[in-house]
């Protein structure tokens, strides 16, 4: 993916899911014209405990957004 690309993927994600803003994702091809950007943070709970964030973005090689999914 190109580094132009994957920055514009980034401050879409950024926007939409403030809290992993500032992380890089891990890239990886998937098919033809599609790669995962995973991007992982840590946050804390009311109680005080510590939660791991993931979250998964599908995105094409112009720069779409296909999918995205969180999981705490």
């Amino acid at each position: 993916m190109d580094k132009a690309i994957l920055e514009k993927v980034c401050q879409n994600v950024y926007k939409r899911f403030p809290v992993v803003k500032g992380q890089r994702p891990k890239v990886s091809k998937q098919a033809d014209d599609r790669y995962l950007l995973v991007f992982s943070s840590s946050g804390k709970s009311p109680d005080g405990q510590s939660i791991q964030h993931m979250l998964r973005v599908v995105a094409a090689e112009d720069g779409r957004i296909l999918k995205t999914s969180m999981s705490r």
